[in-house]
């Protein structure tokens, strides 16, 4: 268990030792406003996150995602311009369309036997291309509801707001933890993660399991679109493209094994705010470039596939 979880205390090491150098050069980095509006900034990435830590540790990969958040938006703004309809209404008819749409996906990768790469890529392509056929162009959201949700906050201590959005984040990231290992599912998917063919043997549900969990990720991906709409107030069809890469990438530095069998949820929410600090401080320096923000998540990805290569050999030794 130590070996296992010495990627979540190397992602941990890290944020706090660059939450530090932030903090030496900016002392304003650590007051509650920063860090409200760290979580309200990266609430969208961190929930679409969740869902896929669950399809990694399961042993697969849901390139589907970004395109989801982006036809939310838009199936979200398009409903409201056309019908009287409340928000929360358009809201459960979103999370019914986009779960049943990753539950097929699921059943496809399981009943076909196909590489999840390839038919959550072709998911990625028809949920854009459903974006597309709502509208072309970028679709304003006026509705009251979402004004009350844009105010609705937590004044913390310093004067920092911890937005809605930023509590659904959080509420997903711990709703996940739970699930994940306190679940009898999330002890299937650590199953699935480490083979299919063993977890067969240990009485596993393979293909209910595999129909789940891309299930809940294509929910979680509709719930980031929800909050993505909320934070921008407007659908857009080519809105959060690569997104999907960069939650692959939290997930990553946050310590599960690309290969699967082997993550924590907590791990997660820590690489995406490790990202969002990184981004936070390039603001702060103003003199920086954007793209230094991929530079250094680059750079993280690859110490850490590393990591997980030295972790896996010692596996093999022990």
């Amino acid at each position: 268990m130590t070996i296992r979880a010495l990627p979540l205390y190397a992602t941990i090491a890290i944020f706090l030792l660059a939450y530090l150098i932030c903090y030496i050069q900016f002392p304003a980095m650590l007051s509650t406003r920063v860090i409200g509006n760290l979580l309200t900034d990266n609430a969208y990435l961190g929930i679409v996150a969740v869902g896929m830590t669950v399809v990694i540790i399961s042993g697969g990969i849901d390139l589907s995602v970004g395109s989801v958040i982006a036809f939310s938006g838009v199936f979200i703004a398009v409903i409201l311009r056309e019908t009287a309809l409340h928000p929360l209404v358009v809201f459960a008819l979103l999370l019914a369309v986009t779960t049943v749409f990753g539950a097929a996906m699921g059943g496809m990768i399981h009943v076909l036997a196909m590489p999840p790469f390839i038919v959550t890529l072709a998911g990625m392509f028809l949920a854009r291309g459903a974006g597309y056929m709502l509208s072309i162009d970028s679709v304003p959201i006026d509705a009251a509801f979402y004004d009350t949700m844009q105010d609705a906050y937590y004044l913390m201590p310093g004067k920092g707001r911890l937005t809605l959005l930023g509590l659904i984040m959080l509420a997903s990231v711990a709703a996940g933890m739970i699930m994940l290992h306190r679940t009898r599912f999330g002890t299937n998917v650590y199953a699935l993660g480490g083979g299919e063919a063993t977890a067969r043997l240990m009485g596993v549900p393979v293909g209910r399991t595999t129909v789940a969990i891309y299930a809940f990720s294509g929910f979680m991906a509709g719930l980031s679109g929800i909050v993505f709409s909320v934070y921008t107030s407007a659908g857009y069809p080519l809105a959060t493209v690569g997104v999907e890469l960069n939650a692959i990438a939290a997930v990553v530095i946050g310590g599960t094994l690309l290969t699967g069998g082997s993550g924590y949820m907590f791990g997660t929410l820590i690489g995406v705010l490790t990202m969002g600090l990184i981004q936070t401080y390039i603001v702060f320096d103003g003199s920086l470039s954007s793209w230094w923000t991929k530079i250094v998540i680059g750079a993280l990805l690859l110490m850490f596939i590393l990591l997980q290569k030295g972790l896996l050999r010692l596996r093999v030794s022990a």
